[in-house]
């Protein structure tokens, strides 16, 4: 069965079908999943039979493994963590603000893979929203106001000591590790070129992002604010639904992410892989 992308009609996203990932993949396979990532942002691949091994070699197939701060390992593994949530669980839902992973580091990953381990019957969308759908339908006006500003990256918010998941968040069954590393910075352009296509899109939001370079607190965070708005409008949206076996990726420089509910009393967990910064090779 040949490969098969079956856009989703929505914003971003498309299925895949025709390949086994639990077995290695030939370079112009490779070539064509990668395609078809830059196109729609978002690839969900059904059906799959993967262990924790197939997910580690499918990652590398597109860069190598990013670098995951805050959050530990499963045991026995370097580059994979659980994004777990126990049937009981009372703490609030874990990543259900809009984010792009890690736009705080100085090279961030170029996406993320999420392989369904335990999928409830019902609720658990990952939500996706387009940047460069939200960037290219701006007015020119409001284009020339954004196109050059910097923005302040920092993991302060969630993962210092005292931020959402530091000391005052209990009774959570994912293993985060909140450090004093957060409180550092870093920056990126607010509206970059794509490094692999050259298409230009909103990067990150307000939550990692914490700041404008040049720009007062208040008038920052009222714009970024203004913008978070605008970046999360339905327009942009598509609501990839989880099925058991299923691999999610998608593209970090393209779209933001967040979780949603709606699955209590049944259990949740995702195995999670970054993809490493793209090297232009």
């Amino acid at each position: 069965m040949p490969l098969r992308v079956e856009p989703s009609g929505g914003a971003c996203g498309a299925r895949v079908t025709g390949l086994d990932l639990s077995k290695p993949l030939d370079a112009e396979t490779v070539a064509a999943v990668r395609a078809a990532w830059l196109q729609h942002h978002v690839l969900a691949f059904p059906d799959q039979a993967m262990n924790d091994d197939d997910l580690e070699r499918f990652t590398c197939y597109f860069g190598g493994f990013g670098d995951d701060p805050f959050f530990a390992p499963i045991p026995g593994r370097q580059h994979i963590a659980a994004i777990r949530r126990e049937a009981d669980e009372q703490s609030p839902l874990f990543a259900e603000n809009w984010h792009a992973d890690w736009s705080f580091q100085a090279r961030p990953p170029a996406g993320t893979c999420l392989l369904a381990i335990d999928i409830p019957p019902h609720g658990g969308d990952t939500l996706f929203a387009n940047q460069h759908l939200a960037w290219e339908s701006l007015t020119t006006d409001l284009q020339s106001r954004y196109a050059d500003l910097i923005a302040i990256h920092s993991a302060r918010l969630p993962y210092a000591p005292d931020g959402t998941y530091g000391a005052k968040d209990k009774g959570r069954s994912m293993d985060i590790r909140p450090s004093e590393a957060a409180l550092a910075t870093q920056i990126h352009p607010l509206v970059p070129a794509h490094p692999e296509t050259g298409r230009r899109g909103f990067y990150s939001t307000l939550g990692y992002i914490i700041g404008i370079e040049g720009m007062a607190q208040d008038a920052a965070i009222a714009l970024l604010m203004e913008l978070q708005a605008w970046q999360g409008d339905e327009r942009f949206v598509f609501a990839q639904k989880w099925e058991p076996g299923m691999l999610v990726m998608w593209d970090n420089r393209s779209v933001l992410h967040r979780a949603t509910g709606g699955y209590e009393g049944y259990r949740r967990e995702l195995h999670r892989t970054t993809i490493a910064a793209w090297n232009g090779a």
